[in-house]
């Protein structure tokens, strides 16, 4: 491998949010582009892992303070993803079938980190780049750089990208000593806040800084959970590359998940057996604009705001809408959007919980898709939903802003608000019903939206520049 990503995510394996799409994505293009990549993951006990065959590549044993654990790197035996995957098993740690939510979360993650770079140490030939993926693997460039045992790794470029600034895996010092021996002087690359905050420290120790969008990088400097001056400081090695989606597995001409496969050509018909589906196992009325949610049930998507959001747009008779939710997150916003089902029975739903085939057959379906994220790194929903012909419902912020123009604009096909407030949304909502009964229009936008290009290929390209500008440095 030319280039190794490193990540606590990566889908088909083991996937929460839109970390784990990039990381199943990114190397599968970058490998087409002739690049040799390819991805390090933990080893979880759960469906994919039970479902594949592995071979082992590596047997050591990593130290955490005074325990010493075993360690197998295992390599996918088939390579249907497009790039070869690791998984670094560490039995009493790893193995285990949640990505997040332990509280030895800290020590899980450093040991990850340190297994996998003393399996690099053995390669005869070494990676040319080490690319992070957020707070989880943000301690690596650090190690890399000063660890005593890392030494013959310090020049390999290391590169940092921002998924979400929000998390960002701080823990005391006092599990110093879970660290590999380095110069002391050099602890200050560690400290954030009087703590050990790894997304800092990759910040600090990295040679590059990616966010997964231009908006969002510039965001950052004045709302980044406490790291805004660090940002700000670090501009000058830092670019906002735009992700992509991986257009084979969005495909409504191809997609295996959507009850009836459809292309810009019969657009029409494919979308209606999709949203007479939904309609009909939600019980919701196919013949008004069915609205959609699909997301983390959490306050950087405003979803504590949707209960209200959709109570108000239902109880507006000049909307007269189906919406439709598919989510998971606080149990108190779960409680509020199914307290809704029963006074608006026939023209609401939810699912709570997370259904990969029902999201995609919610793309193909829906007529619209709402998003009121307070916070938006880059947003990946709204690409999905272009490429089925959803139009977006968006608040203008990082990847929502820099993807979805609004309709009032020259060329425009989104509907965009400027505030996560109750009263912004359901204005969008009610000019996105406007539209649905102008037809000609709704269909003209529906057409458009689904030929814009939002493959990987053109990030992909950018990362392989940027890796080959920090190679030649």
């Amino acid at each position: 491998m030319n280039s190794i990503h490193m990540s606590a995510e990566c889908y088909p394996v083991a996937k929460v949010g839109g970390l784990a799409d990039v990381v199943g994505a990114l190397p599968k293009y970058q490998n087409k582009l002739g690049k040799k990549t390819g991805v390090v993951m933990p080893f979880y006990d759960n469906k994919f892992t039970q479902q594949n065959s592995f071979r082992t590549d590596h047997n050591s044993q990593v130290d955490l303070g005074d325990t010493s654990y075993d360690v197998e790197v295992l390599q996918l035996t088939n390579n249907d993803l497009g790039y070869p995957l690791y998984t670094v098993k560490i039995p009493g740690l790893l193995d285990r079938e949640n990505v997040y939510g332990y509280e030895d979360d800290t020590e899980r993650f450093v040991a990850f980190q340190k297994a996998t770079l003393n399996w690099i140490l053995q390669f005869e030939k070494k990676p040319e780049i080490v690319h992070c993926h957020d707070y989880h693997v943000g301690l690596i460039p650090f190690m890399m750089s000063k660890a005593h045992k890392y030494e013959s790794l310090k020049n390999i470029p290391t590169i940092l990208t921002i998924h979400n600034a929000q998390y960002q895996g701080q823990f005391s010092f006092e599990k110093l000593h879970y660290f590999p021996a380095y110069d002391l002087s050099h602890s200050g690359l560690l400290e954030w806040d009087q703590h050990i905050n790894p997304l800092a420290a990759a910040v600090k120790s990295s040679w590059a800084v990616t966010t997964v969008s231009p908006s969002y990088l510039i965001e950052l400097r004045s709302a980044a959970n406490g790291l805004e001056w660090l940002l700000d400081n670090e501009k000058g090695k830092s670019i906002g590359i735009l992700n992509g989606i991986d257009t084979d597995v969005w495909n409504p001409a191809t997609d295996p998940m959507i009850s009836k496969n459809f292309n810009g050509r019969n657009i029409v018909s494919g979308k209606r057996n999709n949203k007479n589906y939904l309609c009909d196992k939600f019980k919701l009325d196919p013949n008004k604009p069915l609205f959609a949610f699909i997301g983390r049930l959490v306050g950087e998507k405003g979803a504590e705001l949707l209960p209200d959001i959709f109570k108000k747009t239902l109880e507006n008779k000049s909307t007269d809408a189906s919406i439709l939710v598919l989510g998971s997150g606080d149990p108190a916003i779960e409680e509020a959007l199914r307290s809704l089902n029963t006074a608006h029975k026939g023209n609401y739903n939810t699912f709570i919980g997370y259904d990969e085939q029902l999201s995609h057959i919610i793309y193909a379906g829906a007529d619209f898709l709402v998003m009121p994220s307070r916070v938006e790194p880059c947003g990946l929903n709204q690409m999905y939903s272009l490429r089925y012909g959803t139009i977006p419902i968006v608040r203008s912020i990082g990847g929502l802003k820099d993807t979805i123009t609004d309709i009032q604009e020259e060329n425009g096909f989104g509907i965009c608000h400027e505030h996560t407030t109750i009263e912004d949304a359901t204005q969008a909502i009610e000019r996105a019903c406007e539209l649905y009964h102008n037809q000609t229009r709704f269909k003209k936008i529906r057409k458009q939206i689904m030929q814009i290009d939002h493959s990987w290929d053109s990030a992909a390209s950018n990362y392989i520049e940027l890796y080959q500008k920090l190679i030649e440095k």
